[in-house]
């Protein structure tokens, strides 16, 4: 049984798990003040072009998402996101369990436009009882969206720009940051960074075993944000787990003998290129046997709408994700890459998807 269904069901990278092992013998200090997450720090500031940017190492995604918007929200305040959003559908309410109003508002591909934004803050604005109603305080996008698209610098700009007209903080959750700048033509590191209030930088998805990185870029952190993290059991006792892993990834790759790439490039981004390589042979050889796509994707997320009689002849092979009905006899369904999805997995995919 070969595996496309998400791209976090590998351990991590080997080179992730050799920084770990090589400083497990040591004894360093806790809940992340250790040298390890000192220089993971220091590397992502340097990568994203914010030296004073205040960066939390937190255990997972929905804990990041939660964690954040409850931090930089005041408690009658709401998060605008767009109906398919993370934090609307997959995070069992996480938001809304701390007090915070999800507003969801239509997507168009995953992605939330700007025009929309505006048209329900000026809604808003005009409503006579808006003192009764939650106040809208956050915006929340992901990149890439859950369809795998990605939004285009334009696009971002058009939001922050929204955002600041209406008083919005604007929150990217990037628990695929890394296969979205390897695919994106225009965004990078630091350009995310000067156009949103708070982002994450995602490790459990892009080869590390767990952690996601917070970033304030402008040194904006809530007050006493260590403290809220604490409070929402998303702080790490060994707090070294996690930067000895980002600190890994913010460092160069090395080949199998060990040999480093070029001291400007990163194991983050090279793992991520390489998921994004894989996804377009992947997307390739799909299309080469006569699949069609529910949309076009970028990234290392591929949404192909398969008959149903050929969805279960393939799942007796292949793992992969039903994402939803399409129509009566048709679904959607996700294939996915890694920074561990190797040439041997798409030729047994080819073999398997040819001879069915």
């Amino acid at each position: 049984m070969i595996s496309f269904e998400c791209d976090y069901n590998n351990g991590a990278h080997p080179q992730v798990m050799r920084h770990l092992m090589e400083t497990n013998g040591e004894q360093t200090l806790t809940y992340g003040f250790d040298v390890y997450s000192d220089n993971a720090k220091e590397k992502i500031r340097r990568a994203c072009g914010c030296p004073e940017a205040d960066v939390f190492f937190l255990v997972g995604g929905t804990q990041a998402n939660a964690t954040v918007i409850d931090g930089m929200l005041r408690s009658f305040e709401a998060v605008i996101t767009v109906d398919t959003g993370h934090i609307a559908i997959h995070e069992a309410g996480a938001i809304e369990a701390r007090g915070h109003k999800v507003i969801a508002l239509k997507e168009e591909q995953g992605k939330l436009r700007a025009d929309d934004l505006r048209a329900y803050m000026e809604w808003f604005s005009a409503d006579e009882s808006r003192d009764h109603l939650a106040q809208p305080g956050m915006v929340y996008i992901s990149f890439p969206t859950e369809y795998g698209t990605l939004y285009s610098t334009e696009e971002i700009e058009r939001i922050y720009a929204t955002c600041q007209t209406y008083g919005l903080q604007l929150f990217i959750d990037g628990a695929r940051l890394g296969y979205g700048l390897a695919a994106s033509p225009d965004v990078t590191l630091p350009w995310l960074a000067r156009h949103c209030d708070a982002f994450y930088i995602g490790g459990t998805k892009v080869g590390a075993l767990c952690g996601e990185a917070v970033v304030f870029p402008r040194g904006n952190a809530p007050r006493c944000f260590f403290s809220i993290v604490k409070q929402h059991g998303a702080l790490l006792a060994k707090g070294r787990l996690t930067g000895v892993q980002f600190d890994a990834l913010f460092s160069a790759p090395l080949s199998s003998d060990g040999d480093g790439l070029p001291a400007d490039d990163t194991l983050y981004m090279a793992i991520s290129r390489h998921a994004i390589a894989m996804a377009a042979k992947l997307k390739a050889l799909l299309l080469d046997n006569g699949y069609r796509l529910f949309l076009d994707s970028p990234t290392n997320q591929q949404f192909v709408v398969i008959d149903n009689a050929k969805v279960r002849e393939l799942e007796q092979k292949v793992l992969f994700t039903h994402w939803g009905p399409y129509d009566d006899s048709h679904t959607i369904c996700r294939f996915v890459t890694s920074w561990a999805t190797t040439e041997a997995d798409l030729e047994a995919l080819q073999f398997i998807v040819h001879s069915s």
